[in-house]
Formats: structure tokens, C-alpha cells, sequence
């Protein structure tokens, strides 16, 4: 959104003693208050995250993934694995800004400047002990026990042996007791500092509920500089003590999985008969413990024709990505619907700001490492992709593994 059409709101001198993290809690909890959806992120590689406040839940409700072009709207995308009435496609505008980089000021999008008198008094009121994050109404997912976890992989490899499916991604929910006086904030606060190559974020909306997690995998990204990346990412293995990422050895089963993922790049490339693009990897990079195998794809849009719509006409190929639910897609997705056994809600949907650092810059990530806030609990999420050669208890492990990286902070 070009500056010129934000209002800027100092804070007032009630707040002004107050530091950048203990005004963005501010923030927090008057967004919380009111009732409002809010996504807040930091960026890999970044220093400093950003607060985005969406002027209401009905302003967030989306029917289509978001346009990634620089005369789009503003604002945070947030999309479930498959949209339903439980889990609504939101794209949360760029209303209520604060970025943590320019801590002085609070920035409000013409499209809500109503919300000006409140939050100027929000800003003035004292901060609340304790803030009232949301939670989504339905029931917890059930968790899956080693047994129930490896039946699915057998009945996966099963499928793949009978060729209905090419590969499929397994995944399974487990419940977490929050420890006491846990707080997302600071959660979110640990998870930036444990990961800072990750998408690390923390959003909370009405009738939907709280997700916190730190995603290691692009889905879709349009730079500064005019280019559209995405990435295969696959395989894992634990980064052992004093062994180099560029030293790992990966077996055929992981080597296969990957291969699969970056050729449904490729193919989604072909449906737009895009041929322009640059390849490069597989190779191996860290992720907090773990180790992935991971392939960029580039593509210079001043070198493709229909360079605006390519990235937003991507996205829409790609989600759900053969990295999540498995190829062929359709088939794939059957047999989880069939098997799975759970809803997967906003885990492996995707996240990100569109427009928000300025037009035409967009990032996108696959919701992984994640997990869902409940009262008294934290709903955890974790997959492995399964090709003929997947071990069910090697399956298991894997699955162990990824839920240690956002479950370190209910330790």
C-alpha cells in the first residue's frame, strides 16, 4: 500500500515509557479486546516482526487465494489444507499496522479509518494482565497413536503399490498440556529467536482460533526485484552433533520424495507453458534440527509473458503442493479424506503478507512446524511423505522429530 495513504498515529503519552515489545503486546491486547482477527510475523532473516489488525472478521472472509500483484489489496493471507465452512479461506487487510522496525508510530489503511477513535483509546488504556486469545469452536482433532500412525502409512504404501496414488503425505495431530502461565507472546518471541531462517508467526481470529508456528518451506514468493520463487522441499533426517548439512548421505526413499515434489513444479510450470525458469538444487539445508532437501525454482517475470498474473495463477496450481497431500493431486487427496482420519484444518494450508512491506511483494509459506492454541492444550501437526519404499516406524520418528521444533516452546 503506498505511504501516502496511511494515516500515522503516535502513541500517546500514556504508552510512551512503554518499549517496541511491550507496545506491540499493547496493540495485541487491544486487537484482542475489540474482538479483531490480527496476524503477527517475523520474516526469515529478518530483525524485527510486524502486527497486522484486521478491522473485523467479516472484512478477513475470502472466497479465492489472493492476487500476488502489485494492485492487489494489502494484508495477510491465512488458508486452510481445504477450505470448508470450519475453516474459512482469510485474507485479513492491511488495516491496523505496526512494524516493530518503527516502533514511534501505528499506521491505519483508508479503509478503516473509523477505527481511529478507538484506537487511539486502546492505545491509552493500561495493558491487561492476561490477553483473551481466541479459540475455534470445534471439537480437538483426535491423536493419533503409533499404532493408528503406522496403519496409515501401510495403507498408504499399499495405495501406492496398487498405483492409485504416485505418493501421498500422512500426517497426524497430537495433544500438548500448555505449561503454566504459557504465553503465545512469548512463545512467538522464542520461536524468532530458535529459528531465524523460519516464517515464524502467530494468528489469532475470531471463530477460528490461535496457530503459532515456524515454517521452513516457501509456497510462493514475488520479490522486490521482480521474480517469482517457490521450492521443492522434502526428505528429513536429524542434523546430528558436529556434522555439516553438506556432509548428510540420503537414502533412494527420501531422494525419490523430493524428486516427486519439484516435478510437480515443473508440471504446474508446463500448464501455463511457462519454459523461462531456473532450476537449482537438490540440495541439503537446516531447518532448527532437521535436515531437508530442497530445490529453488526462479523465474524472471520481465522475461515471461503475463508477468502480474503468473505469481497469483501459480499459487492456485500449487496449493495444496505435492509436498502436503501427495500426486496425483485429486487422487491423493482422496485417499486422505478417506483414511486420515482427522480434519487438518489450517495445518499445511498456507500464510503470509501480500503487499504488506510495499506493492508487489509477496510471501507465502506452507503452515508447518505449527500448532493450534486450546485453552488448556496445544494441538500439534506433523506429516511424512510416503513413497513404496516408506518404513511405518521410520514414518513415526519423522513425525516425532517435526514435532519437537514448535513443541520446544511448551517445554
Amino acid at each position: 500500500m503506498p505511504a501516502g495513504q496511511l494515516r500515522y498515529l503516535p502513541w500517546p503519552a500514556a504508552a510512551a515509557g512503554l518499549d517496541a515489545p511491550a507496545r506491540l503486546r499493547h496493540l495485541v491486547a487491544g486487537a484482542l479486546r475489540t474482538n479483531r482477527p490480527l496476524a503477527l510475523w517475523r520474516e526469515p532473516g529478518a530483525v524485527h516482526p510486524r502486527l497486522l489488525v484486521a478491522r473485523s472478521l467479516e472484512a478477513a472472509y475470502t472466497g479465492l487465494p489472493p492476487a500476488l500483484d502489485a494492485q492487489a489489496p494489502a494484508g495477510f493471507a491465512f488458508f486452510p489444507f481445504r477450505d470448508s465452512d470450519h475453516n474459512p479461506a482469510l485474507f485479513l487487510p492491511a488495516d491496523v499496522g505496526y512494524d516493530l522496525a518503527h516502533p514511534d508510530t501505528v499506521t491505519v489503511a483508508p479503509a478503516a479509518r473509523e477505527l481511529v477513535p478507538g484506537l487511539t483509546a486502546w492505545l491509552g488504556l493500561p495493558t491487561p494482565p492476561v490477553l483473551a486469545w481466541h479459540y475455534g469452536p470445534q471439537p480437538a482433532p483426535p491423536a493419533a497413536t503409533e499404532a493408528e500412525y503406522t496403519t496409515l502409512v501401510r495403507r498408504g504404501v499399499a495405495a501406492i503399490e496398487a498405483r492409485e496414488v504416485v505418493k501421498v503425505v500422512s500426517s497426524r495431530a497430537a495433544r500438548r498440556p500448555l505449561p503454566s502461565g504459557f504465553d503465545p507472546l512469548t512463545a512467538f518471541a522464542e520461536l524468532r529467536e530458535k529459528y531465524p531462517r523460519a516464517f515464524v508467526s502467530l494468528v489469532s481470529v475470531p471463530g477460528v482460533g490461535t496457530w503459532l508456528g515456524a515454517s521452513p518451506e516457501v509456497l510462493a514468493e514475488v520479490t522486490a526485484d521482480g521474480h517469482f520463487h517457490t521450492m521443492a522441499l522434502a526428505g528429513t533426517q536429524p542434523l546430528l552433533p558436529d556434522t555439516r548439512p553438506q556432509d548428510a548421505i540420503w537414502r533412494q526413499k527420501e531422494i525419490e520424495e523430493q524428486a516427486l515434489v519439484a516435478r510437480y513444479i515443473v508440471s504446474c510450470f508446463k500448464q501455463l507453458r511457462l519454459r523461462e525458469y531456473h532450476e537449482s538444487g537438490p540440495r541439503t539445508v537446516a531447518a532448527g534440527q532437521l535436515l531437508h532437501l530442497r530445490t529453488d525454482f526462479e523465474v524472471d517475470l520481465e522475461n515471461v509473458p503475463n508477468a502480474a498474473s503468473l505469481g497469483t495463477d501459480m499459487l492456485r496450481l500449487l496449493h495444496p503442493t505435492s509436498a502436503v497431500g501427495g500426486m496425483p493431486k485429486m487422487a491423493a487427496l482422496d485417499f486422505l479424506r478417506r483414511h486420515e482420519g482427522y480434519d487438518r484444518a489450517y495445518y499445511s494450508g498456507f500464510l503470509g503478507p501480500v503487499n504488506v512491506a510495499a506493492p508487489g511483494i509477496a510471501r507465502l509459506f506452507v503452515n508447518l512446524r505449527c500448532l493450534q492454541l486450546r485453552p488448556t492444550e496445544a494441538i500439534l501437526y506433523a506429516g511424512t511423505g510416503l513413497t513404496v519404499d516408506s518404513d511405518p516406524a521410520r514414518e513415526w520418528q519423522e513425525t516425532e522429530m517435526k514435532l519437537q521444533t514448535v513443541g520446544a516452546v511448551l517445554q
